[in-house]
């Protein structure tokens, strides 16, 4: 076996969250090529079904804020194919708001999708991979969880993105003796539905240049390949690991 084949997914069956578009989509099409079976899970039927049939891949809706749902979807997954080997918790929200305006409904609406949707996804989809004592979860953070950006103001959007790392690294600790890894990928600001709005308000953007390093914002395929290496065997002795891909932002 070479290194290279340490990245292949044949037979093994991956479930993205959030694959129907940005990084979710880049990433779908990464773990496709490298031999997975996708399923595309997504709140949005037309925009996933788009997706699936441009990449050739499997289609369910799924709201990852109803846990009987997401509880529905492993089961379903599970009896058609007899296994889940790889879960990618993608979906993901943001508000731009000052702490002070923010209503109830748009903090709770944050945590729900960012926070709580992630772990009834990690529960459900871990109760099959911890059965058969082998698997793969990498949960999409962002370097948000690390630092609190600026000048826009996210405090929802931050503190949902740092409990994301701190599960990630507690499943990790639960979960490594019984052969299931839980990771996560923390990108930078990428061009993607959620940073499009900004790249038009200059006191924002003009901002985000300047403080990467690299001086440009990542496409989301350049996130993708990080994710390809958390969920492949080529990360075998990586478990609780947030792999920051952030243009150098947070080595200032």
């Amino acid at each position: 076996m070479t290194v290279l084949d340490l990245f292949r997914l044949e037979n093994r069956i991956a479930v993205v969250t959030g694959g129907a578009q940005g990084i979710g989509f880049e990433i779908v099409r990464a773990l496709q090529e490298a031999g997975a079976q996708v399923i595309i899970a997504d709140r949005n039927c037309d925009i996933g079904q788009a997706a699936a049939e441009t990449l050739g891949v499997a289609f369910e809706k799924l709201d990852v804020t109803h846990p009987g749902s997401v509880a529905d979807l492993a089961r379903r997954i599970h009896t058609q194919h007899g296994r889940v080997d790889v879960l990618v918790n993608n979906a993901g929200i943001v508000y731009n708001l000052p702490a002070e305006e923010t209503p109830d409904e748009d903090w709770i609406r944050v945590q729900e999708v960012n926070v709580n949707g992630v772990f009834w996804c990690c529960r459900e989809f871990g109760k099959i991979m911890l059965a058969a004592r082998k698997g793969s979860i990498v949960n999409t953070a962002s370097m948000s969880g690390l630092i609190s950006n600026h000048p826009q103001p996210q405090a929802g959007y931050n503190a949902s993105k740092a409990a994301v790392i701190n599960l990630t690294r507690s499943l990790a600790g639960e979960w490594a003796s019984r052969g299931v890894r839980v990771n996560a990928v923390a990108p930078g600001y990428t061009a993607t539905s959620l940073t499009k709005k900004a790249v038009d308000i200059p006191e924002w953007y003009d901002v985000w240049l300047k403080e990467t390093p690299m001086g440009r914002m990542a496409e989301p395929q350049e996130i993708a390949p990080a994710v390809l290496y958390l969920a492949s065997d080529a990360s075998s002795f990586v478990t609780g690991h947030a792999l920051v891909v952030d243009g150098g932002y947070t080595a200032w």
